[in-house]
């Protein structure tokens, strides 16, 4: 990409709220590097999908972590203007949050990242696109991480309020009995679930319509992860399944194909930075160099 290019940089909230600084470096080096800069600052994703349909001939570079870019992605890819579309990114967030980025090959320093949005070169990446339009540009982790339980009730005031209606000479006992068993049960805290690790799952998991596991065979994990460069076969998925095991550590089964479809009892899945499900059945499915991402020379 020539540093001539018209650029539409959207910055996200999430960005400007945690690293003010960062985000003005950037918006410096780029404004100073391209001819024409337009800055957007959308507050929220609906101000965020406007900015980017109205592009126009503008590369869009996005401003902000993991999701942000995968928010830009799917947005591109819903529109069915990704493989017209060339991203430039330049990771702003907390520390957790620009894992995808820097797997990605994008520096993660603003003056750095800004600089390869302006010199670096146009790279076409393989995506998953599962059955329900979602896209995935790293990898599916299932089980997904465990999540605190919430329990929501009431906290009793109702309950346990002074009774009333009862007039002098009108107390039965039985009335009593009962208000005070409100007040008990209202007073005891709502019991919450045990939380613990994830287990052992039951998994059917078939690439390309050959089943490599099945529901008999328990299995720790199971990823799913665009092949890219660093396999053979590009435009493949790679599929890794940790099978459990009571003693030592099982070997790892390992595939590569175009198509992986796990199904079983109702599973979560994690798909970049994103919890999904549960659900009983997903289809991963690799669209090869769909989208492009501006990565240094």
């Amino acid at each position: 990409m020539a540093t001539s290019d018209p650029l539409l940089v959207v910055i996200d909230p999430l960005a400007r709220r945690t690293d003010g600084e960062s985000v003005r470096i950037a918006k410096d080096v780029l404004s100073a590097g391209a001819s024409s800069t337009k800055v957007c600052l959308p507050e929220g994703p609906e101000e965020f999908a406007r900015a980017l349909s109205r592009r126009g001939s503008r590369r869009p570079v996005v401003v902000g972590d993991d999701r942000a870019l995968l928010r830009a992605v799917s947005l591109l890819h819903r529109q069915r203007e990704l493989a017209a579309c060339a991203l430039s990114l330049v990771p702003v967030g907390g520390p957790g949050g620009m894992s995808l980025a820097r797997s990605l090959g994008v520096p993660t320093g603003a003056v750095a990242a800004a600089r390869a949005v302006l010199d670096g070169a146009e790279r076409r990446l393989d995506l998953l696109v599962d059955d329900s339009d979602g896209v995935v540009l790293g990898a599916v982790g299932i089980p997904s991480v465990p999540v605190m339980a919430r329990v929501t009730g009431s906290g009793g005031s109702a309950a346990s309020g002074s009774p009333g209606g009862d007039g002098p000479g009108a107390h039965h006992s039985w009335l009593r009995t009962c208000q005070s068993l409100v007040r008990t049960l209202a007073a005891r805290p709502p019991r919450v679930p045990p939380v613990t690790g994830p287990g052992p799952s039951r998994l059917r998991v078939e690439v390309d319509g050959v089943t490599l596991v099945d529901l008999d065979q328990p299995v720790e994990a199971v990823s799913v992860a665009p092949s890219g460069d660093t396999d053979r076969a590009r435009g493949g998925a790679a599929v890794e399944i940790r099978p459990a095991s009571v003693d030592a550590e099982a070997t790892p089964l390992r595939a590569v194909g175009r198509r992986v479809t796990v199904s079983g009892p109702s599973f979560r899945y994690r798909a970049d930075s994103v919890v999904t499900g549960p659900v009983r059945t997903r289809t991963w499915t690799v669209r090869e160099g769909a989208w492009g991402l501006t990565l240094p020379g």
